[in-house]
């Protein structure tokens, strides 16, 4: 008898101590997200995207996203993309139906997505061979509609 106490007891403990899954559903992505915090890495190098001088959102809803850029002053570098996702756990696919690239139209782009409190971290390859593009970013936002 003792020793199935002991026995439950270090199974309670084992399953306790798990990893919390703080993405506890699909509803915590969905929302409009501020991008704080951009970094790519490609080939060699670490770039940090310079947001001083540009607005990055992010609106996500029950099926699809949204994402616009624009630069503080002037519209010369304005871009968007719009399109379905999936999101299987951690695991959130994008395929980019709306674009003025028409090289990475269609695309998928799979990524592993963290969310605490009012904060959404997005990391993962962008790999698109015809476009030229082979690099791991990691992305940071801060949700704006509470």
């Amino acid at each position: 008898m003792k020793g199935t106490i002991y026995y439950l007891i270090f199974l309670f403990f084992i399953f306790s101590c798990g990893k919390k899954n703080t993405l506890k559903s699909s509803k915590n992505i969905e929302g409009t997200w501020k991008m704080i915090y951009a970094e790519v890495v490609e080939n060699d190098s670490v770039k940090l995207k310079d947001l001083s001088n540009t607005t990055f959102i992010k609106i996500i809803n029950k099926t699809h996203f949204s994402f616009f850029n624009q630069e503080s002053t002037g519209n010369k570098k304005f871009y968007s993309g719009a399109g379905s996702y999936v999101l299987e756990g951690d695991k959130y696919t994008e395929t980019l139906a709306f674009t003025t690239i028409e090289v990475i139209k269609n695309h998928q782009f799979s990524f592993k997505v963290l969310i605490k409190d009012d904060t959404l971290i997005q990391s993962g390859i962008e790999k698109v061979k015809a476009a030229g593009i082979n690099r791991f970013i990691i992305e940071k936002y801060i949700k704006l509609n509470k």
